[in-house]
């Protein structure tokens, strides 16, 4: 067991974006914690943490810091992803937790370095003389420095895949697996339905547009409600078809397409826009010549 923990450098390696991964979920419980916290304050005077906000946020950086990297070794993120840190400065092969020195110094580094960061830039914000104005610009070229030395950090980082901080190389803390990690049992069941789903998705996609469903409703509709044929005479249009076939409704300058039926002159001009081989829906004639109906109805005819 102890070979196996003290080899984790060459047969369970961290990978990168497992250490990337524990920092962004180290970063989302920070600021879960402060989202809960400032919302106990809402009832207060808009504000009242502004000027202790750093300070607040280092009580709580350091109840996290007690609670994760001084007892268990492992960050919160690091916990979820089976990963924890290691004295990399020792000279055995076997797994070392942090000393107590290298928890503090992290103490220091994390919490107590962006807490200064934040107060120095509160306090020299609003300083205009000479002497404070020298102090902010010698902090903010310490801060441009490290940071400088962070992407350096970073880049032999994603070469190296060891220190994803420069708290961790300076520091001599490496992550490495809690636990073994086990061959992963990759099922294909929920992926095949997956592909399956969306290649019909997919189709129905490309098929879809090209189906005519003014058409196909309308065809359906002339089966269910089939009408006799009526007479073609100007008279029998008029006794019989005071509706619009296609709205329901009393024909708005009335037409015809050469059948016995009435529509709306924006209905059927509309719907034969549409579809060029559009088909009365009540007895299924093409449009042979969109005419106007010049029989001249009665408004009495209405009742």
């Amino acid at each position: 067991m102890s070979s196996s923990i003290g080899n984790e450098k060459s047969v369970n390696p961290v990978l990168r974006i497992s250490q990337l991964d524990a920092l962004e979920l180290n970063k989302a419980l920070e600021q879960l914690v402060w989202s809960q916290f400032t919302s106990c304050f809402h009832g207060f005077k808009p504000g009242v943490l502004a000027h202790f906000e750093p300070e607040v946020k280092a009580f709580l950086w350091l109840v996290l810091w007690r609670f994760t990297i001084y007892s268990k070794n492992a960050t919160v993120g690091q916990a979820i992803l089976n990963i924890q840190y290691k004295n990399n400065l020792s000279q055995t092969e076997k797994y070392q937790p942090l000393s107590k020195h290298q928890k503090l110094w992290y103490l220091i580094f994390t919490v107590g370095g962006r807490w200064l960061e934040e107060r120095c830039y509160d306090l020299f914000s609003n300083r205009q003389q000479q002497s404070f104005c020298k102090i902010k610009s010698y902090i903010n070229f310490g801060a441009g420095l490290l940071k400088l030395c962070g992407l350096l950090n970073f880049l032999i980082f994603l070469q190296k895949g060891a220190f994803a901080t420069l708290t961790e190389r300076i520091l001599g803390i490496r992550s490495v697996f809690c636990k073994p990690q086990g061959v992963r049992q990759v099922g294909f069941e929920y992926m095949n339905r997956e592909l399956l789903w969306h290649g019909f998705a997919e189709f129905l996609i490309y098929l879809l547009p090209l189906i005519n469903i003014q058409k196909l409703k309308l065809k359906i509709s002339s089966w269910c409600l089939p009408i006799a044929g009526l007479s073609n005479s100007e008279n029998t249009l008029a006794a019989h078809c005071k509706e619009c076939s296609l709205c329901g409704e009393w024909p708005t300058m009335p037409h015809t397409i050469g059948c016995s039926h009435v529509f709306c002159y924006y209905c059927i001009k509309s719907n034969y826009l549409f579809d060029m081989y559009f088909t009365c829906p009540k007895c299924g004639s093409e449009v042979h010549s969109l005419q106007p109906l010049n029989y001249k109805i009665e408004m009495t005819e209405l009742h």
